[in-house]
């Protein structure tokens, strides 16, 4: 009993991790990316969103399921500040 709740919450914060990446991934401008010396937002927008697909069909504790949680963690810890500190038009 406890072991099955242990892994849906495991399940759905996984999910919900990858799919927070995936949106703010999309959203976020595209020239951001260029500038902040990341990947570009195609290329972040697909790594998200293949690993919230891989946590969606396999769960967190597959063979992809650990990497697809490591990716979504480096874009929100590493990516998604970088991004985010830009600022956006002129600076006057």
């Amino acid at each position: 009993m406890f072991d099955a709740l242990v892994l849906t919450v495991l399940y759905y914060g996984a999910l919900a991790l990858t799919l927070w990446a995936f949106v703010d991934s999309v959203f976020r401008p595209a020239p951001g990316y260029v500038a902040a010396g990341k990947l570009t937002k195609p290329g972040w927008a697909a790594i998200t969103g293949l690993a919230a697909l891989v946590i969606f069909w396999q769960g967190p504790m597959s063979f992809l399921g650990l990497p697809a949680v490591i990716a979504a963690v480096v874009y929100l810890v590493d990516v998604r500040p970088a991004v985010r500190g830009l600022r956006r038009g002129n600076s006057w």
